[in-house]
């Protein structure tokens, strides 16, 4: 027993430098990132939907240092434009689809009874259909653009958060201070106003950065398909749909960069999430750190 707890000390200690590193290259990449998207197109002041066929499909180089597409573009400044899109419509559909979630999952286990089981049987039933399907449908209804895939990734990604949300609050309703404030006399949408809400907050807004990796690949997905944004309008997706014929042609680059793009700041992003999740989880911090 004597020769294992200094091992023990020591993977604990390995552990924590190697989730301080993972935290370290993740903030790193998503801080680039969010400059990247904030600062580059008002100080670049270029076109890039400007086509140059002069310039068609160049590799990378000084001129270029992400190569350009089939039309002249130059990639660099499409994968950024093309990675605000994204952000924004991650942004965007993760808070809105958690405000939604939030609401449901609290009104059904603070009403509880009859109301709790028809609100999580309707869940149950929209869960059922697989999100990408429901998501192609809400979008088919209207003109490709921004604010349908918003609003397909919100439609289809707050069911989670109302499953959440509604297991903490019922945790929560056992809990000493609520019972000392039912008891005061406070009514049941005090209590939920001003004990239960607040209590799930901290989880509400881990799902809500959780949410916004799947809700960028959810629009990739969809423009990828040709559903979600206009072909002309820079997005991952559609940068990685344009590129298919260039990739089967030998020209790697049109195809390779806007991957990096798509997988690197949503891995980084699901990197701070599970460190948040370690902070506010005690019981699985000290399960991790042994």
């Amino acid at each position: 027993m004597a020769d294992t707890a200094p091992r023990w000390r020591s993977q604990g200690r390995t552990r924590r430098s190697t989730r301080t590193v993972r935290i370290s290259v993740s903030a790193v990449i998503v801080a680039a990132a969010v400059l990247a998207v904030l600062l580059v197109p008002p100080l670049v002041q270029l076109d890039e939907q400007a086509v140059d066929l002069s310039q068609k499909l160049r590799p990378p180089s000084w001129e270029h240092p992400f190569g350009t597409d089939d039309v002249g573009r130059d990639l660099l400044l499409r994968c950024i434009y093309g990675l605000r899109v994204s952000l924004l419509v991650g942004v965007v559909a993760a808070l809105v689809a958690t405000v939604v979630g939030t609401v449901v999952g609290a009104l059904a286990a603070a009403l509880g009874g009859w109301t709790d089981r028809v609100v999580m049987r309707l869940v149950d039933t929209f869960s059922s259909v697989p999100h990408l399907l429901l998501g192609i449908f809400v979008v088919a209804m209207f003109r490709p653009g921004v604010w349908p895939v918003i609003a397909s990734v919100a439609v289809t990604h707050w069911l989670s958060t109302a499953r959440i949300v509604r297991s903490e609050v019922l945790s929560l309703r056992s809990r000493p201070y609520v019972d000392a404030a039912i008891s005061g006399g406070a009514s049941r949408w005090r209590v939920t106003a001003r004990h239960l809400v607040p209590g799930v907050l901290p989880q509400a807004g881990l799902a809500a950065v959780l949410m916004v990796p799947h809700a960028i690949w959810h629009e990739s997905a969809l423009s990828f398909l040709g559903l979600g944004l206009p072909s002309h309008q820079a997005s991952l997706g559609n940068l990685v749909q344009s590129a298919r014929s260039s990739l089967l042609a030998g020209d790697w680059w049109p195809t390779l960069f806007p991957g990096l793009f798509l997988i690197l700041p949503t891995l980084a992003i699901a990197g701070l999430a599970g460190a948040w999740r370690e902070r506010i989880n005690p019981r699985r911090r000290s399960e991790l750190m042994l």
